[in-house]
């Protein structure tokens, strides 16, 4: 830290309890009481340096005992002492710690050089000037001790050059000029070596990056630090360096931020009161850049959970979620299942906020010119990662809070809902979600379970997904038979594409005889290992199609004794719960129309369509032995 002596007389001040004493052999002829402290000193030393001093001396003279009472100047007894030993020229040493006080007590004490020349007054400026503020470090101590000189210091215009000088150097790396810089309380020097009482202990130069004045700022009082980002902004810094800093400022003085997850190793400091840690957030949040990808979605939603657990004004907490929205595509799962901290909400969850960050994100993505392309462009195009990055997180959302039994299916379904078809290229996410929530809320009715499973496409449904919902009780009877028809449309399709690649290899087999070689004989190995591949394929699906004519024809079975039942009962409780007017499935040339009438003609209606089914299986069946 860089200093400055004055004066050259011995110490001649000694302390008594609350008293100031100058033995100088000559007795006290005036007392100047500072609050609660007095200083029995002498008048000419005093008027001789200060025009104010001088002034109460004499509107005193007439009194038989001197008392001069100086309550309001900047500083207090601290600042006064220092004074008088200026006054009597007895040696101080300036330094950035009380260049500020003296100051300022000189400019109140009026220790101009009219009054006697090299004053306090030039001398405090000089050293602030051209020490303090062309150093890092001293200019940062010196601001830190402006918070107890206010307005003085704002007056004398001290607060400004303060951050004008640091704002400027924030920019530039401290290794050109040699600043000295802190790093958990250890002093750096140039080049990163620490210093050993003012010495070099000659350490390894280290690389500085353009966060490297992160932690000292944050040492600062949150106004002197607003203003410092506030100059830094104007000076045109970068809006990542901007919103890094703020970040580090926030982790350090909001508990909360380091709860649940490890943000960085940031000392925490003495904590703050909810009042005055809910202000500090609401400050940052306007602080903050606006702009996408500035501060990481993991320490937006850290900030959005403190702000609810500390009840933030509703403006900070909707900004938050906006921030998040926009870039909702880079948030996980665990960050995003935000608890409720409201007694008024029954779910464990806050659902109700994490639909408004996705119409925020939808929102955004709209207005970027985001359509509703079809499945292929989705599987295609690189551009629309965000939207199924969305739709995955939501689906694992969903997933999460499906075994929650307060949350109603109203609210279930909306967040579902929400996002579009098209940014789902499978629906097994979707699919595990319903099924968590129909196992966690069995009490369902069978017309709310056929409401929520509208929400499936079961076109796309993966294989092993449907594999798994053909066999789900928990399932409607609709949904099992859209997806057991999808599933052998999958088959099929994979079947034939099976065949075609075989006869391609077949019909290639008297072109490779007729003009085969010894280079194109191992070509020929691979394609005959590649048709065994396929033919144990073949197999395996022959197997899945045996097992599907079964599960068929159980279920004619009990169409007719359910049938046989409602017929007796005279009722129509089976049809209009279980039978459709159309089994909702998207591709409607492959299926019959079901009619509306009586409860024979629904029966009569089913059992044809999986007639249908079944017979399309069986010559699916007989076409592939032909094939074999």
């Amino acid at each position: 830290m860089a200093s400055m002596k004055l004066g050259s007389k011995p110490d001649a001040f000694k302390r008594q309890g609350q008293a100031w004493f100058c033995t100088t052999g000559l007795p006290s002829d005036v007392t100047v009481e500072v609050g609660d402290m007095s200083f029995h000193l002498h008048k000419f030393p005093l008027l001789s340096k200060s025009a104010c001093l001088a002034r109460s001396i004499e509107e005193n003279a007439d009194q038989e005992e001197c008392v001069i009472k100086l309550n309001d100047i900047p500083g207090g007894a601290k600042s006064f002492e220092l004074v008088a030993r200026f006054c009597y020229g007895v040696k101080i040493e300036l330094s950035p710690a009380n260049v500020v006080y003296l100051r300022c007590a000189s400019e109140h004490l009026e220790m101009t050089e009219e009054v006697a020349e090299d004053n306090l007054i030039a001398q405090s400026e000089m050293f602030l000037n051209q020490v303090v503020l062309r150093n890092w470090k001293d200019s940062l101590t010196a601001l830190e001790t402006c918070d107890d000189l206010l307005p003085h210091a704002e007056n004398l215009q001290i607060v400004k050059r303060c951050i004008e000088s640091l704002a400027s150097k924030a920019t530039t790396d401290p290794n050109l000029f040699g600043w000295p810089i802190r790093e958990h309380g250890i002093m750096q020097s140039p080049g990163g070596s620490v210093l050993w009482n003012g010495i070099s202990t000659g350490a390894r130069p280290r690389n500085f990056n353009a966060d490297w004045w992160y932690d000292d700022a944050s040492s600062l009082s949150f106004p002197m630090y607003k203003r410092l980002i506030s100059t830094m902004e104007s000076r045109g810094i970068q809006p990542e360096i901007i919103a890094g800093s703020l970040t580090y400022y926030a982790k350090k003085y909001l508990p909360g931020l380091n709860r649940r997850h490890s943000m960085g190793t940031v000392p925490l400091t003495a904590a703050l009161s909810e009042v005055e840690q809910k202000n500090l957030l609401e400050e940052i949040d306007r602080l903050l850049p606006v702009q996408k990808g500035i501060a990481s979605t993991k320490v937006l939603l850290g900030l959005l959970r403190t702000a609810m657990i500390l009840k933030a004004s509703p403006t900070c907490i909707s900004n938050l979620e906006k921030r998040i929205g926009m870039q909702l595509d880079q948030a996980t799962l665990e960050d995003l299942l935000l608890p409720n901290f409201s007694y008024t909400m029954e779910t464990l969850y806050n659902v109700e906020c994490v639909h408004r960050i996705l119409d925020h994100f939808l929102a955004m993505d709209q207005a970027n010119g985001g359509e509703s392309p079809c499945l292929d462009d989705v599987m295609a195009s690189p551009s629309l990662t965000p939207i199924t990055s969305v739709a995955k997180l939501i689906d694992g959302y969903l997933a999460e809070i499906a075994p929650d039994i307060n949350l109603k299916l109203p609210k279930f379904q909306a967040l579902a809902s929400a996002v579009p078809e098209y940014a789902r290229p499978l629906d097994d996410g979707l699919y595990r979600a319903i099924d968590i929530y129909l196992k966690a809320h069995s009490w369902l009715s069978e017309a709310e379970r056929e409401q929520l499973c509208r929400l499936l496409d079961c076109q796309k449904l993966s294989l092993e997904a449907c594999t798994h919902a053909a066999q789900n009780e928990r399932l409607p009877l609709r949904v099992v038979v859209q997806v057991l028809f999808f599933e052998q449309l999958q088959l099929r399709t994979s079947i034939a594409g099976c065949l075609l690649v075989s006869d391609n290899l077949e019909g290639s087999r008297p072109l490779r005889s007729g003009i085969a070689t010894s280079g194109e004989a191992g070509g020929w190995a691979t394609a005959v290992r590649e048709n065994q591949v396929l033919k144990v394929g073949m197999d395996n699906m022959r197997m899945r199609l045996a097992e599907l004519e079964k599960e068929c024809s159980s279920m004619r079975q009990e169409i007719e004794k359910l049938g046989g039942r409602s017929s007796k009962g005279g009722g129509g409780g089976w049809a209009s719960r279980v039978v459709p007017r159309r089994l909702g499935l998207k591709v409607r040339s492959q299926m019959c129309s079901a009619q509306e009438g009586s409860v024979s003609e629904q029966q009569r209606s089913m059992s044809a369509k999986l007639d249908k089914l079944q017979a399309k299986v069986t010559k699916h069946k007989k076409q592939l032995a032909a094939d074999a």
